[in-house]
């Protein structure tokens, strides 16, 4: 089967529709799927449920597909840095489902194992647990947790192979390669496409059996999310 697709548009061609749940990688702007996100904003869908640890800038990633109100739904650990999201969800346009960071890599991890659900001790006591199910193990008490699964999942991978094995690139392995297994539809943008037999098996982190579409985006942006400078002090100054 051919996995490799000409542009993002193509790879996402039939895949798209209202109301679907998509699951993005990346963790704040590393490693984040930006050019397939561009590719769903274009196509116009929209009421979409999105999965991903946090929901990028204003401008940039999933920032963008809130700004045309695409997602009515975030399931998400933090999203402190945008402030369209803060903003859609104080007037009541956008629901939220808060995750501990923990609880959500693990809900992708269980929902890509094909294990429904796990308990955990995290948010026990706190409004995490509050409507969910409780159990005793022992002398603790732990939260029931459903796992994650989508429609579509959307990764970026710094080297893939025409057959879809994936290597990622220091932290942009962060929920990419979790939830390149926990969707039934997995597209994936790499830095670098190289021909099969070229990547060592024992450097892949995602086998191809989990990719069903993948694109080459070479000259990637490499965006930093915060950046902070001081002035140089007197004695680094003396030293050059």
């Amino acid at each position: 089967m051919r996995k490799v697709y000409d542009d993002a548009s193509s790879a996402l061609a039939g895949l798209l529709k209202d109301d679907m749940t998509i699951m993005a990688g990346g963790f704040g702007l590393c490693g984040i799927p930006e050019t397939l996100i561009e590719a769903v904003r274009l196509s116009g869908v929209k009421g979409l449920t999105v999965i991903s640890n946090n929901a990028g800038i204003d401008g940039v990633g999933l920032g963008r597909l809130l700004e045309t109100r695409q997602i009515r739904k975030m399931i998400s650990s933090y999203v402190g840095e945008n402030a369209t999201f803060a903003k859609q969800y104080l007037s009541g346009e956008l629901e939220i489902e808060f995750n501990p960071q923990g609880t959500l890599a693990e809900r992708i991890r269980a929902g890509g194992a094909g294990i429904p659900a796990f308990f955990t001790k995290t948010g026990v006591g706190t409004q995490v647990a509050e409507g969910k199910e409780l159990r005793q193990f022992g002398d603790d008490t732990y939260v029931m947790e459903h796992s994650l699964f989508a429609d579509l999942a959307l990764v970026h991978a710094y080297r893939g192979d025409t057959e879809g094995n994936l290597v990622f690139r220091k932290t942009a392995r962060n929920f990419n390669p979790m939830m390149a297994t926990a969707a039934h539809v997995t597209v994936v943008e790499v830095e670098k496409l190289v021909e099969p037999g070229t990547i060592d098996p024992d450097h892949i982190h995602t086998p191809g059996i989990f990719v069903s579409r993948i694109i080459e985006v070479a000259d990637t942006v490499k965006r930093i999310e915060q950046r902070t400078v001081r002035p140089r002090t007197a004695a680094v100054e003396g030293a050059h």
